[in-house]
């Protein structure tokens, strides 16, 4: 007899821990999965290409709908799940749909944080997360000419690009003067505002948002300073938060997410999450690795292989962001106990710096030239002494093995 699986997300986190599980233990069990879109599984992160016009919605999808009957998977798209009965081990969806589990998982991803001011329910103002929004913008630059993005960060900068490809005059706000500043730190930043303003992107860094005003339709930013701008269309790209609201409507132990140990396992007996949902130890994640490693782990667990746990470990971030190369590790700002190496060519647009302590790698940006960035990372991670190649390090991994030959 075949243990009942449910999964309540459809996503990339949940869905790859499906696909894992399937290449351990493809008879195991019977799988439920519930997607709150009206679509198979999608690679999220290719949505600024489909609004840059690159990609179709078609190109992005990872699992198309006939894939699901093939593996004899019932997927109920378009349905969101409300209630969880934790003693009849049963999940039910709004519209009534219910289904049994023997195991399930909570891969309910995260929520886009939209900001709590007057107006944010007005007609088009929108977040970056989904087809939908996709659509939306993509619609709206046919008839409307002025953007406001609001959030400086990789998302952000992400949809003003593609915005501004798809015809649109845009402006992006950021609260601080450092742009992705998750990533870069300031040096590296106005580089990159350099560069996009002479592509025609415009900025309002320092600028808080204080109200969106409009009769039916948004037609004006206010600013905390007393500033307006005029705005057809806001895109809210402020961050994330983990979506816990069924967890702890459903009695799941939650902080910022959804509380896991090494295996997953949530503190509610056969209740796993993965994902942008999840909180290990302290953290919380929103890069793709870290989710697929999730997902290998709780594979592991379902299968009953076992011995698998979820270590988190720094990640680097490689990003192309409208054309340039960005990388960044660790703490790349440092502190009053570390050295920094720095290499600029302004000119060409790059831009290098090396934290060190001790002798060590604790954090690098990369703007512009990112080829060393993989190099850089494993130094960082393996915690290897540099003194010996420090005078060529900066000029990359090639320089420092030619010297040694």
């Amino acid at each position: 007899m075949k243990e009942k699986l449910v999964l309540i997300g459809n996503g990339m986190a949940g869905m790859r821990t499906v696909d894992e599980l399937l290449k351990l233990a493809p008879e195991k069990y019977d799988i439920t999965v519930f997607g709150a879109e009206p679509h198979g599984n999608y690679n999220r992160i290719m949505l600024s290409p489909v609004l840059a016009g690159d990609k179709t919605i078609g190109e992005i999808i990872i699992h198309d709908l006939q894939w699901y009957q093939d593996q004899n998977i019932t997927l109920y798209t378009g349905k969101t799940v409300t209630t969880i009965d934790k003693e009849n081990k049963t999940v039910i969806a709004t519209d009534g749909t219910t289904a049994a589990y023997d195991r399930l998982i909570f891969a309910t991803g995260s929520n886009p944080v939209i900001l709590p001011v007057d107006g944010k329910e007005l007609e088009g103002v929108i977040s970056f997360r989904d087809i939908n929004d996709v659509n939306i913008m993509i619609e709206t630059a046919k008839t409307h000419k002025k953007a406001i993005v609001i959030g400086g960060g990789l998302l952000g900068l992400e949809a003003a690009n593609g915005l501004m490809i798809q015809g649109m005059d845009v402006s992006v706000v950021h609260r601080s003067d450092t742009l992705m500043n998750q990533q870069l730190d300031q040096a590296a930043s106005d580089l990159m505002l350099a560069e996009l303003q002479a592509n025609g992107m415009h900025f309002l860094l320092n600028h808080d948002t204080a109200a969106l005003m409009g009769q039916d339709r948004v037609e004006k930013v206010r600013f905390k300073d007393g500033s307006e701008v005029e705005a057809d269309l806001v895109v809210m790209a402020v961050g994330v938060r983990p979506n816990t609201k069924l967890a702890q409507a459903s009695g799941v132990a939650c902080e910022r997410g959804i509380l896991v140990d090494d295996t997953l396992k949530t503190y509610s007996p056969n209740i796993y999450a993965v994902g942008e949902c999840v909180q290990y130890r302290n953290e919380t994640f929103g890069l793709v690795a870290p989710l697929y490693e999730q997902a290998k782990v709780l594979a592991n667990q379902l299968a009953s292989v076992g011995g698998s746990k979820y270590v988190s470990s720094a990640t680097a971030t490689k990003l192309k962001v409208t054309g340039i190369n960005l990388f960044s590790a660790g703490d790349f700002i440092g502190d009053d106990e570390s050295e920094e190496l720095v290499y600029q060519d302004s000119s060409r647009h790059i831009y290098k710096k090396l934290v060190l302590k001790d002798n060590k790698i604790i954090g690098t940006v990369l703007y512009g030239d990112t080829t060393d960035g993989n190099w850089y990372f494993s130094l960082l991670g393996d915690e290897k002494d540099i003194s010996e190649i420090r005078e060529d390090i900066l000029f990359g991994q090639h320089q420092v093995d030619e010297d040694r030959l």
